[in-house]
């Protein structure tokens, strides 16, 4: 025997006695959508929806990486796990201009100015996307060098530069870098008879300029960080250098005769968005 709400089921020679269903009223459907009991009720003249009831996608992955980027400024998440998602962050971002800001560059350029379902078209996208990305790496950079740096000091492991080394430590980096690092330095100087060169995307390069004593002119160089070294060079047990700074210190050797009068370090983030015919 089965109970089910009001009915009961009985087993009757091997089949379900379904004579108690012969008792229950039928339930009848409202009629109409005005026969349901709504509150408020309904008012198909009220008006549309907001026009701006949709999130943009774009603007929506920003701030999923924003939340990212929360968790790096978290200070009771363990350390190297908001080391961890400071690089994240940084990942996700390179990636967002290589196909969603290249994506939106593209239908600008091709004249596409029909607004997407979050009634944005595409430069206002683009416009909001790079202040809002420009906030976020300015947080970044501040949550790296005010929050992180000094957490991975207070545990014994120091991020230093070139002119914190000591005398002997220096030293020992020159030996590294005549060993491991300058061999595989390519410079190249860009001149009326060597062009621009093409730079690899989300590689890391020191921008030079260089003068000839003799002649007073300035000469422009590039050279590239090389990948296949770790970016960060041990000093002792708890320090450790850039690799590009490394490079800069010994600039003299890579220009012998050439006086440096300025050098940056930058990188190129290249469209990815490509179709596949």
């Amino acid at each position: 025997m089965l109970v089910h709400g009001p009915f009961t089921l009985r087993w009757k020679h091997g089949h379900v006695d379904t004579s108690d269903l012969d008792e229950l009223a039928p339930i009848e459907a409202p009629a109409s959508p005005d026969e349901f009991d709504v509150d408020p009720p309904f008012d198909p003249a009220a008006g549309t929806l907001p026009e701006d009831r949709f999130l943009d996608r774009e603007l929506s992955w920003i701030a999923f990486n924003s939340r990212v980027l929360e968790l790096a400024q978290d200070p009771e998440v363990p350390l190297l796990e908001r080391v961890r998602f400071l690089s994240i962050f940084a990942s996700n971002l390179d990636e967002f201009f290589m196909v969603r800001v290249a994506g939106l560059k593209r239908r600008i350029a091709a004249g596409v100015a029909v607004p997407s379902t979050s009634g944005l078209a595409p430069r206002a996208v683009l416009a909001q996307s790079l202040r809002e990305s420009h906030a976020l790496m300015t947080r970044h950079a501040h949550a790296f060098s005010d929050d992180v740096v000094p957490a991975l000091a207070e545990v014994g492991i120091h991020l230093v530069h070139w002119a914190d080394l000591t005398g002997e430590e220096r030293a020992h980096l020159a030996t590294v870098y005549r060993d491991r690092v300058f061999p595989v330095l390519t410079p190249l100087a860009v001149d009326p008879a060597h062009p621009f060169p093409y730079i690899s995307g989300l590689s890391l390069n020191l921008a030079l300029v260089m003068r000839n004593p003799e002649t007073g002119k300035d000469h422009f160089a590039r050279v590239k960080v090389p990948p296949i070294i770790d970016r960060w060079m041990p000093v002792g047990d708890d320090r450790f250098i850039p690799l590009e700074e490394v490079i800069a210190a010994h600039l003299d050797l890579l220009f012998p005769g050439m006086e440096l009068v300025t050098h940056h370090v930058f990188r190129v983030t290249r469209n990815e968005d490509l179709e596949v015919e």
